[in-house]
């Protein structure tokens, strides 16, 4: 057994590690909260934990493997969430079995946002640097935008659609309002839970890791690296870029799957998904590491829990959080500390090998 774990490849041993992570990271906080060791404002933030952790990992594909700038990212989950709330919604009546529906909404929102990581991917992976980041930044920004203005009702003669006002639908008096413009979609059934969030998240490093390890994303990392290269040795270069953008925005919207079901009213502003949220996402990948898919889980989950582990502390809780932040981006990219880390990892694992 232990020659085995030997033998094991360096890239196999890190997934491990990570899966077993999250896994125990799970354990301890469900043996917490059935025991009524942790507060209920504790306990409400481990979904929205779920969500930042998918999508950062999500969005390390396309930064940190992809090598590209999206800062868009909020777009394909305001996408992913909108869609199933509304199929939801709709279906509440028809599907009573609670996870059946779930399930159902989660596929639709995946690939609803999927399609729109190909539509808006073809145009856009044309660019490279800051504009592809801005191109994406308007996406985000146009998406958050339309459902503002997007009225959708239904009766006994079907849906009625305007971007005018509830009066513009012209309804029958039987009718319902499922999407009411910027006060978006009430009364979605809260399916999500901390056990679908967990089970999410593991699919979601499954799908990266497996992808990172494979052929296409040695091809995709080629890219890169030297896109010039990569063309010149037969690769396609739009193919892959495109592979990695569309699975980053069909996860993205399986994070806003679960966002939408943890609500119970789902409105698109700013801090959910404009243009706020896109570059606390980006924060997640840069401090956890480019790159890096372990990383960016605990960055996520340290920057979602800090602000709520410092309310306390209200007259300096975004001090210290900005704090926070500035010392993670120096010890994880000053020239110094990486120049510190390396030399004494170095030290431990010479030490290491000696001693075998």
């Amino acid at each position: 057994m232990l020659k085995k774990i030997k033998n094991m490849k360096k890239t196999t041993k890190s997934n491990l590690i990570t899966y077993g992570i999250v896994i125990v990271a799970f354990v301890i906080m469900q043996t917490l909260i059935s025991t009524g060791s942790i507060s209920s404002l504790l306990e409400g933030l481990m979904v929205p934990i779920c969500i930042y952790v998918i999508l950062a990992v999500s969005l390390n594909l396309v930064v940190g493997i992809l090598g590209e700038l999206s800062l868009g990212h909020a777009g394909f989950m305001c996408v992913g969430a909108f869609s199933s709330a509304f199929f939801s919604k709709c279906m509440r009546d028809v599907i009573t079995v609670d996870i059946v529906r779930f399930l159902l909404a989660l596929l639709i929102g995946i690939a609803v946002a999927a399609i729109f990581g190909i539509l808006i991917g073809i145009p856009v992976l044309r660019l490279k640097g800051d504009y592809l980041a801005i191109v994406t930044l308007a996406f985000g920004e146009i998406i958050k935008n339309l459902v503002n203005v997007l009225y959708i009702g239904k009766d006994s003669n079907g849906f009625h659609f305007s971007t005018k006002d509830v009066m513009a639908l012209n309804m029958e008096p039987d009718g319902t309002v499922i999407v009411n413009g910027p006060q978006g979609i009430t009364g979605t059934p809260q399916d999500s839970t901390f056990l679908i969030g967990f089970i999410l998240i593991l699919i979601t490093l499954f799908i990266v890791t497996n992808l990172i390890n494979s052929r296409d994303g040695r091809a995709i990392m080629s890219i890169r690296d030297n896109r010039i290269a990569a063309e010149s040795v037969g690769i396609n270069v739009t193919k892959y870029k495109l592979m990695a953008f569309t699975i980053s925005a069909a996860l993205a919207g399986a994070a806003g799957v679960l966002y939408a079901h943890n609500l119970s009213t789902l409105t698109a502003n700013t801090n959910n998904f404009g243009y706020n949220q896109s570059i606390m996402i980006l924060v997640f990948v840069v401090l956890g590491g480019i790159g890096s898919i372990r990383g960016s889980i605990i960055a996520a989950v340290i920057l979602t829990l800090l602000p709520e582990l410092l309310r306390g502390l209200s007259d300096y809780r975004m001090l210290i959080y900005a704090i926070v932040l500035i010392v993670m981006m120096l010890f994880n990219w000053a020239p110094k500390a990486i120049e510190w880390r390396e030399r004494h990892l170095r030290f431990g694992r010479k030490k290491k090998e000696a001693v075998q």
